[in-house]
């Protein structure tokens, strides 16, 4: 009986310790600046210019754009997962063209950060991004 008890704890306190240690970590954050926002000669839409840097090991999350979204890997390699295609690597110099609501996401597992600059061109007053499942 106190076997099992001990067997019992110690595997408890394995699956405790395993949840708050570094697997469960979170994903380093990937980060985003506006560079501009400009009302197109198209009424109600808007061309928006983000800077995105994303870790080494960092992920985007699986989301959509409501809108075309064009991407210039500038530094490192960068893998995208998107729906609909084949897993592609780009690296600097690379463009990637993102048709509106295709789910994807970025993935960063080279060993430099990776920085690319995205134009998106949406209607105004939508979310340029929205996270999917």
């Amino acid at each position: 009986m106190r076997t099992r008890f001990l067997i019992a704890l110690a595997l408890g306190f394995a699956f405790t310790n395993g949840m708050t240690g570094p697997a469960a970590a979170q994903q380093p954050a990937v980060q985003r600046k506006v560079l501009l926002t400009q009302d197109l000669p198209i009424p109600g839409y808007q061309a928006v210019m983000v800077e995105v840097v994303i870790p080494v090991g960092g992920r985007e999350g699986r989301h959509s754009h409501p809108g075309a979204a064009v991407a210039f890997i500038q530094d490192g390699t960068v893998t995208l997962d998107h729906e609909g295609r084949a897993t592609a690597t780009y690296k600097a110099g690379e463009a990637v063209f993102i048709e509106a609501g295709k789910i994807h996401e970025g993935i960063n597992m080279g060993t430099a950060p990776v920085k690319l600059i995205a134009t998106f061109v949406t209607e105004k007053g939508k979310p340029l991004t929205t996270p999917a499942p």
